[in-house]
């Protein structure tokens, strides 16, 4: 499997992944011209043409011997800088009436731009009969090793928006216990006006005062903070790297914003870089699969490689190389797949 930047004829097989990936994956409509502009937006990041308000890195996992790509992750530069980025950030109040001895904690949602600025990794989605051998790991952990080789071009924090409780017929509880009653159209339509680029009515009908969680039904109060079953693997790999939930939701269905200070993330600062011709040799113990990636920016790509059978080197194949382009003289960026296989 090869975890490469996206190509114009990629653009089938991604439209295809978004049909299946459903309600709530914002970032993926299932929209041609929109997924078509997307692309064309990362080849030109990729070209250093856009401005960094405007830069974006879409990647996908191909499949060399179907011929098809099967995944697709993507890494946002700077968010909120043409147009504000959105979310509820959870803060306590403490009230207290001495007189009939009362001390009640309360929890509110604050409609936030706390993450104005910073780097966002999104758009994770992999083909659901691809989800082995994996797979999912390489192509959502790649990005990290693209951070590492890059790391001027990203901000000190990183988070990721998860996708929040939304059940099979696109239903999210605490659309319909909160906003639902501001925006007046189903939680489906919200989402696809958001995945096309039409976020200027969230400002303008959103409530702009805090919200007391205590005050909504117990099914929305249950769903914040929580994440779609599908969702549940990617919310895992990123604690795994050091991200943790610090209290910020989706204002439309209340999934977890997990942060992370970027030199801090555990396969960005382990990442270790060789030649391609001395990769066999860096391996010192341990048994450990790596994620393997050319560094330059032009032709960044990375695959999984398992270890020889003495358990002491690391060795790309032949396959491995071609697909990769690689020759001894490259400079190859490798980290154990996870943390605790990690003998770098």
């Amino acid at each position: 499997m090869l975890f490469r930047p996206v190509k114009e004829s990629d653009l089938p097989d991604i439209l295809r992944l978004a049909a299946r990936a459903g309600v709530g994956m914002t970032s993926l409509p299932h929209d041609e011209p929109r997924l078509r502009a997307r692309i064309h937006n990362s080849i030109e990041t990729f070209a250093g043409r856009l401005p960094r308000a405007q830069q974006g890195f879409l990647f996908v996992l191909e499949d060399p011997l179907a011929g098809r790509v099967v995944g697709v992750s993507a890494i946002e530069v700077a968010v909120g800088l043409n147009e504000p980025f959105y979310n509820f950030r959870i803060q306590r109040s403490v009230r207290a009436s001495r007189e009939i001895g009362v001390y009640k904690n309360q929890e509110l949602l604050h409609l936030s731009y706390d993450h104005t600025g910073h780097s966002e990794l999104c758009t994770l989605f992999l083909d659901p009969d691809y989800q082995v051998n994996r797979n999912g790991l390489l192509l959502s952990k790649a990005r990290l090793l693209f951070i590492a080789a890059h790391r001027h071009l990203f901000s000190s924090h990183l988070f990721a928006e998860m996708r929040g409780v939304v059940d099979e017929e696109g239903r999210s509880p605490f659309w319909d216990a909160l906003g639902h009653h501001f925006f007046e159209i189903p939680f489906a339509e919200a989402d696809r006006l958001t995945g096309t680029g039409m976020k200027t009515f969230i400002a303008e009908l959103m409530p702009s005062w805090p919200v007391y969680i205590s005050l909504l039904p117990t099914a929305a109060q249950r769903v914040i903070g929580e994440v779609h079953p599908r969702t549940a693997p990617a919310r895992a790999i990123l604690e795994k790297e050091g991200f943790s939930w610090r209290g910020s939701v989706d204002i439309f269905d209340a999934g977890p914003v997990m942060e992370a200070e970027t030199d801090a993330i555990r396969a960005i600062r382990d990442s270790r870089v060789v030649t391609a011709g001395r990769a066999g040799e860096t391996l010192a113990e341990g048994n450990a699969p790596c994620i393997v990636a050319r560094d330059d920016l032009a032709h960044f790509c990375a695959v999984l490689v398992q270890p020889a059978a003495d358990g002491r080197s690391l060795c790309l194949n032949e396959a491995q190389r071609r697909a990769m382009q690689i020759d001894d003289a490259d400079r190859l960026r490798l980290v154990s797949l996870n943390p605790e296989e990690n003998a770098l």
